[in-house]
């Protein structure tokens, strides 16, 4: 079953995993097993990726797309208040180190 595995970083809104936590609780009271979160969280994903062709699938990427572009796009404007700013080609180090052979 896990033969070809990696691990992922998942951010997830508080309610979502509630609901993925009321699941396996009700999964392990059902089955007599215990299951984990992590375990309701595979089959999820899983399960989700089989119906790749269903309208409410769809729906919630595009959902989930478009709330992403918007924080970022907030995010860029001056004053805002995640304070991101676009990366500058080269790191400090590199950039002083320029600067001091320019000097010399």
């Amino acid at each position: 079953m896990f033969e070809n595995m990696t691990r992922v970083l998942l951010i997830l809104a508080a309610d979502v995993l509630d609901q993925a936590r009321v699941m396996a609780g009700k999964a392990t009271t059902a089955l007599k097993l215990p299951v984990s979160l992590q375990i309701v969280l595979r089959v999820l994903i899983e399960e989700g990726l089989k119906r790749d062709g269903h309208p409410a699938l769809l729906a919630s990427i595009e959902g989930q797309a478009r709330a992403v572009r918007e924080k970022r796009r907030g995010a860029r404007r001056p004053g805002a208040e995640g304070k991101w700013s676009p990366r500058r080609s080269g790191t400090v180090r590199e950039q002083s180190d320029k600067q001091m052979t320019a000097k010399r």
